[in-house]
């Protein structure tokens, strides 16, 4: 049994390997990033990309749809008068058959980019909500499922206000982690140049995975070991968010959900059968940020350090509050210092 585990580990390792090389052709120097985008897409977590423009937030989501062999890929640019049935399909009157016929919206596919979210209207909002939390969608009283899987890679802006529609705290939670691109460095920004003179380098991209192989690192995932001793930790820091002062509103137990299942994933693709504490603290701010509503007095003390600083703030002091699990044995120590049992 253990050695089947292990085959099917050492398959999927390859897999996501080569989803991650094939994704670095398109986006440079940001494989951390983009393992955190493929760590989401193993749990079928939805991600949102919160980045200044130009930083390759919709590139490394259509890398991602690109290489995935029979996915069907989607995208909705969201715009003010963006309806829902924009987005979830409607039924229309067909004079032949007279009878209304459904005709399914861009949210009918595998991975749906959703470009801009924040400009799009709350009701509009809302009808992606159903089909986030609950893979279906709801129209005209008949509920249809959507594909399997079925991701959402959302983007937005957050420098530029006028205009947009801040994601409400419920839907924030349904994503399963947020994060951001950054600039390159000036030698990959010299390299994207270089590379852009004759054409996008999406143009080139291949798939190199299936969905079946897709699913096969989701069943993976199931064979990574989380210590009881971590699992505890990891509840004990979601608690943590809701008892600090500068807190208004801390993180719901789906947040110890994605956090335990997303080290499992980041443990997978970093070649371990099992979570270590440096995982989990690596993954705190990217599960758990936007899950969580500072106090205004937070807030304006930390007003000159940005959002980033502030959530750095927080990540110090959640980690004080519930210190690294101690080893009380061999098998322990061997866990949580990096060595497989």
């Amino acid at each position: 049994m253990a050695d089947r585990d292990n085959a099917r580990l050492e398959r999927a390792k390859e897999t996501a390997d080569r989803l991650l090389a094939n994704v670095e052709t398109v986006v440079h120097g940001k494989r951390d990033r983009i393992q955190l985008v493929v760590a989401a897409l193993i749990c079928r977590g939805h991600v949102l990309f919160e980045d200044v423009p130009g930083t390759a937030k919709t590139v490394l989501a259509r890398a991602i749809a690109g290489s995935i062999g029979d996915a069907t890929p989607s995208r909705v640019q969201c715009t003010p008068d963006l309806q829902p049935t924009d987005v979830t399909g409607l039924s229309v009157y067909n004079q032949q058959t007279r009878d209304f016929e459904f005709r399914p919206g861009p949210v009918f596919a595998n991975i749906l980019l959703v470009d801009e979210i924040n400009r799009a209207m709350p009701k509009t909002q809302s009808a992606l909500l159903e089909a986030m939390a609950e893979r279906q969608v709801t129209v005209d009283g008949v509920t249809r499922e959507l594909p399997d899987p079925f991701i959402v890679l959302a983007t937005e802006n957050p420098i530029e206000q006028e205009g947009t529609f801040p994601l409400p705290e419920a839907q924030l939670d349904r994503f399963f982690l947020k994060t951001e691109l950054g600039y390159p460095s000036v030698d990959e920004e010299i390299g994207i140049v270089r590379e852009q003179r004759a054409h996008h380098p999406l143009n080139d991209l291949r798939p190199v995975v299936s969905l079946d192989e897709v699913r096969g690192l989701e069943q993976a995932v199931e064979d990574v070991y989380t210590d009881d001793l971590v699992l505890r930790w990891i509840v004990e820091l979601v608690a943590a968010t809701r008892g600090l002062d500068e807190v208004a509103l801390g993180a719901s137990v789906r947040a110890s959900l994605a956090l335990e299942r997303t080290a499992r994933a980041w443990a997978l693709l970093e070649g371990r059968d099992y979570v270590t504490p440096d995982d989990v603290e690596t993954l705190l701010l990217p599960v758990i940020g936007h899950r969580v509503v500072f106090t205004p007095t937070f807030v304006a003390e930390n007003r000159l350090l940005g959002r980033e600083g502030a959530l750095q703030q927080f990540r110090e002091l959640v980690l004080a509050r519930v210190p690294r699990p101690e080893p009380s044995d061999e098998r322990e120590l061997k866990v949580l210092s990096g060595y497989s049992s």
